[in-house]
Order: structure tokens, then sequence, then C-alpha cells
């Protein structure tokens, strides 16, 4: 056995398998395996020594229990802030990985858990691939999301493997591939139940394959020639519909460099605008990389509670909201006891989550066993032995008294007791409980299982060791805790409804809504705040306006239609149009086309808001509030978030 600092080589004798050999990484000092300068040279000497003394195979694992590889350096690649030193970062990658795709004996990545941009980079470069039947398990090239591309060899192999169309769509959103959708696609070889992933490994490294292509030569032939550029020129089209290239330069690269550069990003001429050069100097990769920062900083608020793992979560309230939190809930493996005041209130919610959980788990039975998770509980039952209660009802404060009167009486002593208010000041709420204390808000975001952020609302009654606990469940489930403190409309609220206003008051000006929300799409917000008014509810948005706003007088055409019933999407019309569930956009505007200066009109009453609320201590900083404004509201990432967008004199 070779020891380095992060990686063992060990060599399996005197069996059936003598001479298969086995890389593992343990990155010194770290929880997750990460691919530093360090663990990279070390690479090298591994395979240095297996070409002095080639294995049979070479099997690529991790000793690390949070999964396989979680990528490069990030920290590294902040610090190549000049084009030649990212240029001596990306190199490092490319031929060490060219080199390993070189070897002349068999090599396989295990893959356990998460592998990501780098560790996906590194098991392309290997013949092949298993994955480990576990929830865990995902793939990602998500670079892109760093405003960066895939570097070390994934532009070039990832096509070859999967197909170009599959691998454009991976390598230009970002997003997981779980070990099931791996194996069906064609990325891992094999997706095998833990218990035998090593013996598996074994056999498969041993068996002889050819590696696998994903088409046949002839097709390569075509996909060399005339089908390649039919196959960028609709990735362009794609890619348009959600970022522009001002915006966000790094998928555009991505097509650019595979199309053009066999997916070597260090041949593309340094003065196009696609180049590594031109990536490094764009002021969104340096926004893009400090929001990756703000949401590792919002995960470390779920961290650091002991002896707290809860099972059991009761929601209160099977409306849109509660139903959707309990059935997030359920998904992320809780039980979950949903209550109102009839099966017939909760069986809709529960419809809503049998379909949920059949679209996220792509396996009826894993859906039926999750559906079982959801119980049914008109009573309250479940209140008893819960280890969270949510309440979700309407935003009233004498029922929001009298219910948690109820519940604080039958609850665990040690329950975490929330209220899901979005406009209640937890103080009032709490006002009849006998150790207030023991409240906290739980503030979610509609869609639930959309919206990424959680608002953990402390109020001055609020004790600070339940809104640790109030965060690590919200960590638990994977969403990211935000803690504010308790003021109305917290934070995301309080900075979209002047935002939305704004919004309005154009109306009544004269301005089309087609035309609003063109200029904020341009912006690069995720949906343009006409259609998210009417998403929300009219009615909501008059009350937003007389809370947080503190208008008096508010805007005439949402009075007028709000008074004729028309609430939005839930009524079927407000300023839109809904059919199926999407807004009919036909007037001035629908186009796409709008106003040049209207998107920093808009942008205004949010931009003042954040400093307003991050001056007043809502929030306790403006990193946090960049993060809660970006995860929140969707508010454009490329900026790095409101106060950066601010700071940097709104570029």
């Amino acid at each position: 056995m070779s020891n380095f600092k992060n990686w063992r080589l060990e060599r399996e004798a005197g069996d059936a398998n003598a001479g298969v050999a086995w890389a593992v990484l343990d990155t010194a000092d770290s929880s997750t395996n990460t691919l530093g300068a360090d663990v990279m040279a070390e690479l090298g000497l591994i395979l240095d020594e297996c070409e002095k003394n080639p294995p049979k195979g070479l099997i690529f694992k991790s000793a690390k229990e949070a999964g396989f590889i979680a990528g490069a350096n990030i920290e590294e690649f902040i610090s190549s802030d000049t084009p030649e030193k990212a240029r001596v970062l990306i190199k490092r990658g490319w031929d060490t990985y060219n080199r390993l795709a070189a070897v002349n004996y068999p090599t396989l990545a295990l893959v356990r858990g998460h592998c990501m941009g780098g560790g996906t980079e590194l098991a392309l470069a290997c013949r092949y691939r298993i994955a480990v039947d576990e929830p865990g398990t995902k793939f990602a090239l998500p670079e892109v999301m760093l405003g960066i591309v895939p570097g070390w060899g994934g532009m070039l192999r990832l096509p070859q493997l999967v197909g170009p169309a599959a691998a454009l769509d991976m390598m230009l959103t970002g997003k997981n591939i779980d070990a099931k959708r791996a194996k069906k696609m064609g990325l891992a070889d094999a997706c095998v139940p833990p218990r035998v992933m090593e013996n598996a490994a074994r056999m498969m490294v041993l068996s002889g394959k050819p590696p696998r292509q994903a088409l046949l030569p002839f097709m390569q032939r075509l996909m060399n020639g005339p089908l390649k550029s039919v196959v960028a020129s609709g990735a362009r089209k794609q890619v348009a519909k959600r970022a522009r290239q001002e915006h966000y330069p790094a998928p555009w690269a991505i097509i650019d460099q595979w199309q053009n550069y066999g997916g070597n990003t260090l041949a593309v001429p340094a003065d196009r605008p696609t180049s590594l050069d031109a990536l490094v100097m764009h002021p969104t990769t340096r926004n893009l990389i400090r929001v990756f920062f703000l949401q590792d900083r919002l995960k470390g608020f779920g961290k650091g509670v002991e002896n707290f793992a809860p099972r059991h979560v009761h929601v209160v309230g099977a409306g849109v909201m509660g139903g959707d939190i309990a059935a997030w809930c359920v998904l992320r493996g809780m039980t979950v006891t949903l209550q109102d005041q009839s099966v017939e209130r909760i069986a809709p919610a529960v419809g809503r989550a049998a379909k949920f959980f059949e679209r996220k788990l792509r396996d009826k039975k894993l859906a039926r066993f999750a559906l079982d998770r959801l119980i049914a509980d008109p009573q309250g039952d479940g209140v008893r032995q819960a280890d969270v209660i949510i309440e979700a009802i309407f935003e009233n404060l004498e029922a929001k008294q009298a219910l948690f009167a109820d519940i604080e009486a039958r609850a665990k002593p040690d329950a975490l007791l929330a209220s899901n208010t979005s406009s209640l000041k937890l103080a009032d709420i709490a006002a009849k409980f006998k150790n207030p204390s023991r409240l906290v808000g739980i503030h979610f975001f509609n869609p639930v299982a959309m919206m990424p952020l959680v608002e953990v609302v402390a109020g001055d009654i609020t004790a600070p060791e339940v809104a640790q606990k109030a965060a690590a469940f919200v960590r638990g489930i994977d969403k990211l805790p935000l803690p504010v403190k308790d003021a109305p409309g917290f934070l995301v609220n309080a900075v979209l409804a002047p935002y939305m206003h704004e919004a309005m008051r154009c109306i009544d000006e004269g301005i089309a809504p087609e035309t609003i929300d063109a200029a904020m799409l341009a912006f690069g917000m995720p949906m343009g705040p006409i259609e998210l008014a009417d998403t929300v509810g009219l009615d909501v948005a008059v009350a937003a306006g007389r809370q947080l706003v503190g208008e008096s007088d508010p805007p005439q055409k949402l009075v007028e239609l709000v008074g004729a019933g028309h609430l939005g999407k839930k009524s079927g019309k407000g300023f839109y149009n809904w059919v199926d569930g999407k807004a009919r956009k036909t007037g001035v505007g629908a186009d796409g086309t709008a106003p040049k200066d209207l998107a920093q009109r808009l942008i205004k009453p949010l931009l003042a808001a954040t400093q307003r609320l991050v001056a007043a201590g809502i929030v306790a900083d403006a990193e946090l509030a960049d993060a809660g404004v970006i995860f929140g509201t969707g508010f454009a990432p490329y900026t790095g978030g409101p106060m950066n967008y601010l700071n940097s004199g709104g570029r």
C-alpha cells in the first residue's frame, strides 16, 4: 500500500482479484473531497506508480462519508484571478485527466454520494463508472452556475458518452443526475446497491468490456460534421430563453467551445468573448462565485445543534402552503401528520402530494411508500408525538393564538413550535403562550418545492436555542435557513412589496403589463412583477401594500380587479387571463421589448427597501440580505444581490 497525504493506493493480492488496485481519496483536513493542487499532484504520482507497475485494473473510490468528490477547490479558483493563473489551474486538470484516459489498463470510478464538477470529469476520464443506488448519489457538471466551464475534459468526454444533446443539457443547466438516471442515460455503466458495490466494481474493471460510446461510428462522423452546428444552434436557442449572453456568458462559452474547439477551453483564442480569459475577467463570474459562498453561509446556520433529529412533523392547515410543506417534509424522509377541520379539506393536499411524489421519485413503489408517511389527522392527534409542529393556517391573529394555546398544552416539552406566518408578529401570536420563548417563525415561500429559502424568524421572545433548532430543521429538509428578526414582512416580502407596487403604479400610468414584465425579465428576474402579483394573489397584494408599503391610496387598477373578484391566477383572471395555469400575454411588450430605463425605475424601491432593512438589523449584514433576496425572490444572481449591485454601481 502506498500512502500519500490525500490518497491511498491499495493493491489486492492472493485471490482472483489479485492485481486490482484501489485509489482511495481522503482529502486531508476536510470533511469532503476536493481537487486542490496537492490532491491533483498526488494523482499524478499514483499514475506514475501504476505506469511502473501496471495493475489489472484501477478503481477510484472515496473514503469520505460525505460522498465521492465535491469538485475542484473553489478557493484556488478564486485566487486564480487573472487569465494566466486560471490557465495554469485548467491545464493541470486537463493534462492529468487526459493522461488518466490514455492509460493501457482498465479504470473505474465507484461513485457513492455527490460527484460534482472535477469529480465527474475524473469519472468521465475512466473507462467505466458505477453509481451506487442511494439518494445522495448525484452526478453534475455545475460549473456554469459559477460562471465558468467544465475545463478538465467534461466538454470533450460527456458528449461522447451520452450524446451531445443530453450532455449539453447537463452542462448548460448544471443539474444533478441521480444514480438510476445516470445508468439510464449511459453516464454510469451500472447502478448497484451499496452492499455489492465493491464486488461489482471488481467484476466490471476486470470484464474486458469496451468503453461505452453513445453514437455509432457513422453517427460520430455526422456529428463531427454538419450535425454539430445543428445541435449547437438548437442549444443556443434554448439558452437564449433563459440567459442573456451579457449577463451569463458561460453557457454560450460551453456551446462554442464544444462546437469549435473540441471541448478544450485552453484552445480558445484569448480575444474571443467565449474564451477562458473573458470568463475569468467577467463580473458575472465573480458575482456567481460570491453567491456560491453566500449559499454555503446559509447552510452553516443549520449546523452545531446536537441531539436534535426530528422524524415526525405535524402541520396544521392543509391549504396550498401547508399541504406543500407537509409533502416536502415527507419527500425528505419524515413522517407527517396533516391537520385541518375535516378529511375532505385534507384530501386535495394528499392528492397533490401523490402526484408530486410520483414526479420527483419517478418510481411508483417509492411514491406509495412516501404517501404512506403522509397521514390525514383532522383531530390533531399527531401533536402529542411530533418533534416539529408547523402552523400554516390563514393570517388571523385570534385564530393562531387559539390554535397555539391548544398545541402548547398537548405538545411534547421539547417539540419545536413554529408559525409559517408571513405578516403577523411572533410576539403577538405568542402573547397567550405559557412559555412564549418556545415560538419561532419558519416562513416558507410558494411554491415550496421550488423556492430554496426559508426565513427563520426569531422574535425578542424566542429563545436562541429554539431558533438554532429551527435552522437545523430547515437545513435537514434541504432548504436554506435565513435568520431574520421579527418585523413586518421580515426580509423577502418586505422588499418584494414595494417593487410589485411600483410595477402596478406603472400600469396606472398606462404602461402595459407585458412591457413591465419584459423589462424585468431582461434585467434577469425569473418572473416579471405583474405575473408575480397575479401568482401570489391580488388580494394578498392589497394587504401587503397596506402593511408593508404603507399605502393609503393603492394602485387603481389593482383595486378595480380585486373589487371585481379578479384575484389573479387562482381566480383565472387578474392583470392577465390565466389558461391552464399560464398567463396569456398578448399586449404591448409581449415580444420582450421594454424601455431601457424602466427596469431601473422598478428595481429602485427594492434596492431602497433592502438597504433600509440592513440598516434596521432585520438581517445581520449586507451579505445575508443579498443571499435572502437572491434565494427568496430569484433576484438576478449575476448581480451578486441587491446590496452588491448597489455597491458595484449597478453592474
